[in-house]
């Protein structure tokens, strides 16, 4: 079928769904840093949303209308289950499904995530049970379960399903990401992909920085079609920008970037950003501030006294203690500039 994923520029970059972080407040922040292509949400259970409803996702797939295109992250092994919540989706507007059917936690692979490549049956059972809302169905996964030499198996199983875009984690779940990535299956990969259904998007992942990175890896690799940052954003979250130069996303980061001073200053602005996001939704996702501190350690690097500035961060207890920190920290260094 036809669809956004038809309509976007390539190589495209997409942010890597990840279990409480790729929330709607994490989204906008890094859209205004430089936004990728496409955003994926959390991962979202399909049996638990059957059974209870919209307190079972926890405010995973709460969004905003301008966010597009965005793509519900799903997963489960119960087709029957993923058929009511792909529906349940469509409703809510999101532009795609995107099954994960790779991720190694020990809560998933009970019944979905990684487990699926040892039950193909049941993935191309909920591929099918998917596709029945409407929308474009898209499969993120990994190499293997156990062994790298399972790719071409199980990749083949999932390339004949005819979904819209395949992306590929070049690692297994045992090897969790504890090797480097497989670039070296890349080629071949591509030429299975070309064999069996040309039409399938073809996107990569594992150990990619930013889009520099990305940029390269697909120019080595010609028929790779679009890029995932999952970890990378951690190290940068200004990653999916053309050049740091060219962000322009704002009043609050509209100054170019020349200097060490002037990163820190961006990464303030963008932490600031975020701290007011993170109070806008707090209401409605629920979070307690604890789950914000894992984010500090994204902003509050590469400059002296960043450790301890983190250390006091850490033991902040709101918003607010967070901002007084921060002011009195962007004071000190202004005045010693």
């Amino acid at each position: 079928m036809t669809s956004f994923w038809n309509d976007l520029p390539q190589p495209f970059f997409v942010l890597a769904p990840m279990e409480a972080v790729t929330d709607v407040v994490f989204r906008h922040v890094v859209e205004r840093a430089g936004a990728p292509d496409v955003f994926f949400t959390e991962f979202a259970n399909a049996t638990g949303w059957v059974h209870a409803g919209d307190r079972a996702i926890a405010g995973r797939l709460v969004k905003t209308d301008d966010e597009h295109p965005l793509v519900a992250q799903i997963w489960g092994g119960e087709p029957g289950d993923m058929e009511q919540f792909t529906q349940h989706c469509a409703r809510l507007g999101f532009a795609g499904i995107d099954i994960n059917m790779g991720c190694p936690a020990k809560s998933a692979i009970k019944s979905g995530g990684a487990a699926l490549i040892r039950n193909p049956d049941v993935a191309v059972a909920a591929i099918a049970a998917a596709k029945t809302a409407g929308l474009p169905v898209s499969v993120k996964t990994r190499l293997g379960y156990s062994t790298v030499d399972e790719w071409r198996a199980w990749l083949t199983t999932l390339l004949q399903q005819d979904i819209v875009n395949l992306t590929i984690h070049l690692r297994t779940k045992k090897e969790m990401s504890k090797v480097a990535a497989h670039y070296e299956l890349i080629d071949d990969i591509v030429a299975l992909r070309d064999a069996i259904a040309p039409q399938t998007l073809l996107t990569i992942n594992g150990d990619i920085h930013d889009r520099a990175h990305g940029m390269a890896l697909v120019a080595a690799h010609p028929g790779v079609n679009g890029v995932m940052i999952g970890r990378g954003v951690f190290a940068d979250p200004f990653c999916f920008a053309p050049s740091a130069d060219d962000v322009v996303q704002g009043a609050q980061l509209a100054t170019p970037v020349q200097s060490a001073s002037s990163l820190v200053q961006r990464n303030f602005a963008l932490l600031r950003y975020h701290l007011d996001l993170f109070d806008h939704w707090q209401p409605q996702l629920g979070r307690p501030y604890e789950t914000l501190k894992r984010f500090y350690k994204i902003y509050i690097r590469d400059f002296d006294g960043a450790k301890e500035l983190r250390d006091q961060l850490m033991h902040t207890t709101s918003t607010d203690d967070a901002r007084r920190i921060i002011h009195q920290w962007h004071e000190a260094m202004s005045a010693s500039e």
